[in-house]
């Protein structure tokens, strides 16, 4: 009879265990999604902008026309990215015109004096800095979340409940961010 409870125990303990770890891998599955999208709330911000940053440079600058083409295309392949990856890449992309075309506001005083201008600039940058945060965090959850899933003992229940590992948001691995800024007159 005693061998009966001690049975009973440890069969409870194990089923309160499990479900410890089973509740554990959901929280941070869902603090990673989460983070996520505070990512594409700053995503989204930083769409916004370029719109109006785009329209201001062409009063100045109208016919830098292939650079001001390759923003909007740009921001548009950003905006219908589905994944980590693909928004990695698409951004890698978005930044490397963004800073084409703020090199080339450079050749214009007036452009660069405008108000308007300039705090479009301050708010890209603000904004750039709150992705840059949202990131760092996202990276930080995925990470302690593939930890979870990868280690032993909750690598068992994550497998048996198919929680699969989540990719970072890197954006530094790809060549565009690696390359200088190419301005052609």
């Amino acid at each position: 009879m005693n061998q009966l409870y001690i049975i009973g125990g440890v069969v409870v303990l194990a089923i309160f265990f499990f479900i410890g770890i089973y509740n554990g891998l959901i929280r941070r599955r869902n603090q990673a999604e989460e983070a996520w999208s505070d990512i594409e709330v700053q995503l989204k911000r930083r769409y916004d902008l370029i719109p109006n940053i785009i329209e201001t440079v062409k009063g100045y600058a109208g016919h830098e026309r292939e650079t001001l083409d390759s923003v909007t295309m740009a921001r548009t392949q950003a905006m219908g990215a589905q994944t980590a990856d693909e928004h990695a890449k698409a951004e890698n992309v978005l930044a490397g015109t963004l800073k084409t075309l703020f090199a080339v506001s450079e050749n214009y005083p007036q452009l660069k004096a405008n108000e308007n201008f300039l705090e479009l600039q301050r708010e890209l940058s603000d904004t750039e800095n709150k992705i840059q945060s949202a990131r760092r965090f996202f990276n930080g959850v995925v990470r302690d979340y593939n930890i979870a899933i990868q280690s032993f003992p909750s690598s068992v229940v994550a497998g048996m409940f198919g929680f699969t590992r989540k990719e970072l948001f890197d954006l530094s691995d790809t060549d565009v961010a690696q390359q200088p800024v190419k301005v052609q007159f």
